[in-house]
């Protein structure tokens, strides 16, 4: 008997100050619970150490029931033990937060106030704090509206990332942004498994830059490069597609090395060109929009997608040193189809034969309102002076000058370059930017395929 109780288990230790410890509840009141912590007294809980306590927590407390508990005093010369349910429950979630921040984890916590620096969050009784720039929904405004946000976020549920720990100083610092992040990545990491090459997704549009725009397709971003934002050629994405848009999007390619996305928004509708024979054909009569202007002629959009050159030699009878002398971008034009090459996606128009129909012929193919349209630009066409006979006249010189100077080029999805190539008249189209296909990094360069 004597060597078992002498053994390390049957060893009595008081309780000291810090101690976290079950204990078993003996007498419930109103002001104070007495706890059995199985040392000599029981320890006593005032009603200010259970505060945290809700009113249905504590009516479901019963004699018997176990209870974590806080040694706040150890025992006095009078036998009390001063005990805490509030210090333990901290105490607790203290621990609990030191492993979740080990395990690098995603918690949700309840905006419960906010100061001139950010958001007061509670975890189980500990207090934590989100600085303002590390909430996704606080803009870098004023300081009065950045107030005015931070208000309106009390009561909300965020997804936070415990960024630092010290129980030592009651420090705790969380971070919406690196929570939003990581979760993020995940989700992108899981689309990449479950996409494939050449299905189609709904998507939104979450931000623009100058060579494309990104898309988030199921919580990750996927690169739409310019030359994939529409069958029609376009300088800024912005022309096309706003923040917030909802979008179709083919997947054009998948990196899962460098996790990119290639999406294209032009590859979900038909090519123009695959039925432009159908709907066109030469000596027809249609209306186009002056695109860009080059050495050699004007390019004019006829549709979405479809564009022609009018050759400077077919924009009038007099000779026309630079198109610009006749015609400006943006300019509506009646125009003669002269040539149709939808393999090699080029039509000739010309603005001079369209010129000498007759009244009746541009009423009946176009409408009657566009006759006086006529009579402006014959007009014009008399503006250029000292004017020789425009060459060449005949049709296969023509069009021989349209190869020389409107160079063939395919782009990375394999359309031949038309007007693209108008801005530089060289004979290979110039190499696309790079961007990286991940809406934070928006300012670094990845390719689009």
């Amino acid at each position: 008997m004597e060597e078992m109780l002498s053994a390390p288990e049957y060893e009595f230790r008081a309780p000291q100050f810090g101690d976290v410890i079950d204990g078993t509840i003996t007498r419930k009141d109103r002001d104070e619970l007495l706890v059995d912590i199985g040392s000599k007294s029981e320890g006593v809980i005032s009603a200010r150490d259970f505060s945290t306590l809700t009113e249905e927590e504590f009516e479901e407390l019963e004699v018997g029931d176990k209870v974590l508990v806080f040694v706040t005093q150890p025992e006095s010369p009078d036998g009390i033990i001063g005990l805490s349910i509030d210090r333990a429950r901290q105490e607790k979630s203290w621990r609990n937060l030191q492993e979740r921040y080990e395990n690098n984890e995603v918690i949700e916590a309840e905006v419960v106030n906010y100061n001139k620096g950010g958001l007061l969050v509670n975890l189980d009784g500990v207090r934590g704090f989100v600085p303002a720039s590390q909430v996704t929904e606080i803009t870098t405004g004023d300081e009065q509206q950045k107030q005015a946000e931070m208000a309106r976020l009390i009561g909300r549920t965020l997804q936070l990332k415990i960024i630092e720990i010290n129980r030592n100083r009651n420090r705790l610092i969380l971070s919406e942004r690196q929570a939003l992040q990581e979760r993020r990545d995940e989700m992108k990491e899981k689309l990449i498994e479950e996409l494939t090459e050449g299905e189609i997704r709904r998507g939104r549009v979450s931000s623009i830059c100058d060579f494309g725009a990104f898309v988030d397709v199921g919580g990750a971003d996927g690169l739409v490069h310019l030359s994939e934002l529409s069958w029609s050629r376009v300088k800024h994405p912005s022309e096309v597609l706003s923040v917030g848009d909802e979008v179709d999007v083919y997947v054009l390619g998948i990196n899962p090395d460098e996790r990119k996305i290639a999406l294209s928004i032009k590859r979900t509708q038909p090519e123009p060109w695959s039925w432009v024979a159908t709907k066109y054909e030469v000596g027809q009569l249609v209306l186009g929009t002056v695109t860009q202007l080059a050495n050699f002629g004007a390019f004019a959009r006829i549709e979405d997608g479809i564009e022609g050159l009018v050759h400077v030699s077919e924009l009038s009878d007099a000779r026309v040193e630079h198109p610009r002398q006749l015609v400006h971008e943006g300019q509506e034009l009646i125009l003669r189809i002269i040539r149709i090459d939808p393999q090699r996606r080029r039509m000739g128009l010309s603005l001079r034969r369209a010129l000498e129909a007759t009244d009746e012929e541009v009423a009946m193919a176009l409408g009657p309102e566009y006759v006086e349209l006529k009579h402006k630009l014959a007009a014009m066409e008399l503006a250029p002076e000292g004017g020789e006979a425009a060459s060449p006249d005949d049709d296969e010189e023509r069009e021989a000058a349209d190869d020389e100077t409107l160079p063939e080029a395919e782009d990375e999805s394999g359309a031949v370059a038309t007007a693209e190539d108008a801005s530089e008249a060289s004979d290979a189209a110039p190499e696309e930017p790079e961007a990286e296909a991940d809406g934070d990094d928006a300012d670094e360069e990845a390719t689009a395929s």
